[in-house]
C-alpha cells in the first residue's frame, strides 16, 4: 500500500486569495459570493482526492484533460459557467500530484 498526496498551488496571487479569504484585492477578478463559495469547495475537493483519476467519478466536476490550444491542462466545473483550469505534475517517487491552478475561467467567453 502507497500514500498519496495531492498537493494545490496558484498561479495566481487573486485565485489563492479567492481561497484563502473569499474574496480578492484586484478588481479585475471580482465573482458573486455562490460563485467563490463553489471554487472553494472544488479547492478543497482537489486537495482531498486520494488520485487525479478519481475526479472522473465526481459527475458534477466534469473533469476533462482539455486539447488543442489548452493542450495539457485540465479543468472542472465550479457550475454551469465557470471552471477551474489546472495543470498537473506527478512526482512518482513519493506518489505526490500538484494540481497548479491556472485560472477561474468564464466557460462560455
Amino acid at each position: 500500500m502507497y500514500f498519496c498526496i495531492v498537493i494545490v498551488t496558484f498561479e495566481e496571487k487573486y485565485l489563492k486569495e479567492l481561497y484563502d479569504e473569499g474574496k480578492t484585492t484586484d478588481k479585475k477578478h471580482r465573482f458573486q459570493p455562490d460563485v467563490v463559495k463553489r471554487y472553494q469547495q472544488r479547492i478543497k475537493t482537489l486537495e482531498s482526492a486520494p488520485r487525479i483519476e478519481t475526479l472522473y467519478q465526481i459527475k458534477s466536476l466534469n473533469y476533462e484533460v482539455l486539447s488543442g490550444d489548452k493542450a495539457g491542462i485540465s479543468s472542472i466545473r465550479v457550475n454551469d459557467k465557470y471552471r477551474i483550469e489546472f495543470t498537473v505534475s506527478l512526482l512518482d517517487n513519493l506518489v505526490v500530484t500538484i494540481c497548479n491552478i491556472l485560472e477561474l475561467s468564464n466557460h462560455y467567453k
